[in-house]
């Protein structure tokens, strides 16, 4: 272990005991085949090393390599390792949503599979949460990552901000330690499109940030892309928020309104001038009066179509298909 993790690992706050909990490790593992391998060792040293009770859960969400090889086989023979396999690629929400579920622990850390947080800076989420916090955010010194990445979080976080109430000294990474019983709550929600980072503002009530390293990525580039920045953008406001439904009907009633002053003025018109053809007055005001009516009713219909639709959504956004431990008494007894 490195001069750099061992100095971590000696900051234990006085009041509360590392030692007293047990931890979930929840790693969404995509095309990583060539590093999970190094993350689940970094992992399994640090936490050996600080003498923590803890379990490592590995999701597979639909690699399209030999990602499953790599940690079934790992949960094969590594003590405190089960991986998961996914039917099919969900996206890391669905993944670290999967490990929830999956999780024991007292707290459950979330962490990339590439080694961009270094798990040696998992004790000082461990550390923070233990002051009282219920979540606690990694905030990157300087996060090592490309300009359009650093563009999509900050375009993400201001819609957390409008969204979920994310507080305005708060930053959210997917670094992060939760606590079981905001876990459980993000476990019961009924939602098709899981956004753990958003469900964690909602069911908690004393989140935090502590200060950690971002490294670079040493093997392979990073999965996201802008496209998939994008849609989470989208899923984060169609699932959500009803703001982009409300700005439609606001722009109905715009319209409507727009409709109702054109057909005054074609109605004034007609009364006014003589028209060259009979009846066309007549027609243009009461398609512009029907025309308003129908995009106000809709627009007011939407609102009660995107409430029932979340009142219904499906409970089950994923699909194991396969699971695998170590059998036997090496499992963590948490």
């Amino acid at each position: 272990m490195s001069e750099q993790h061992v100095a971590v690992t000696a900051v234990v706050p006085d009041a509360v005991d590392r030692t007293a909990f047990t931890y979930s490790i929840v790693i969404p593992v995509y095309n990583s085949e060539a590093i999970v391998g190094m993350t689940v060792a970094r992992v399994v040293e640090v936490f050996e090393g600080a003498g923590l009770r803890y379990e490592i859960v590995l999701v597979n969400d639909g690699s399209p390599d030999r990602s499953w090889a790599v940690i079934s086989e790992l949960a094969r023979t590594t003590p405190h390792v089960i991986a998961l396999n996914l039917l099919k690629n969900y996206g890391q929400h669905h993944a670290n949503l999967a490990g929830l579920l999956e999780s024991r622990g007292d707290y459950v850390i979330t962490m990339d599979d590439d080694l961009q947080n270094p798990p040696d800076q998992a004790l000082l989420l461990i550390d923070k949460a233990l002051e009282g916090h219920d979540v606690v955010f990694g905030e990157f010194e300087r996060k090592q990552a490309a300009g359009y990445r650093k563009l999509g979080s900050k375009l993400i976080s201001m819609v957390n901000r409008r969204v979920f109430g994310q507080p305005d000294d708060l930053t959210v990474s997917n670094f992060r330690i939760i606590r079981r019983d905001v876990v459980d709550r993000i476990c019961a929600a009924r939602t098709a499109h899981p956004y753990v980072t958003g469900q964690a503002l909602l069911f908690s009530n004393n989140p935090g940030n502590v200060t950690v390293r971002h490294e670079a990525r040493p093997v392979g580039k990073s999965n996201y892309s802008m496209v998939r920045i994008f849609r989470l953008v989208l899923t984060i406001l169609f699932s959500y928020s009803s703001y982009p439904l409300r700005a439609a009907t606001v722009a109905g009633f715009i319209l409507s309104g727009l409709s109702f002053v054109l057909g005054a003025f074609y109605l004034v018109r007609g009364l006014v001038v003589q028209t060259a053809i009979p009846g066309w007055t007549t027609l243009v005001v009461l398609l512009a009066a029907f025309n308003g009516f129908v995009i106000a009713m809709l627009s007011m219909l939407g609102e009660y179509v995107v409430r029932t639709l979340n009142a219904v959504s499906a409970e089950q956004s994923f699909h194991v298909i396969e699971r695998v431990a170590e059998p036997g008494p090496s499992q963590p007894e948490l």
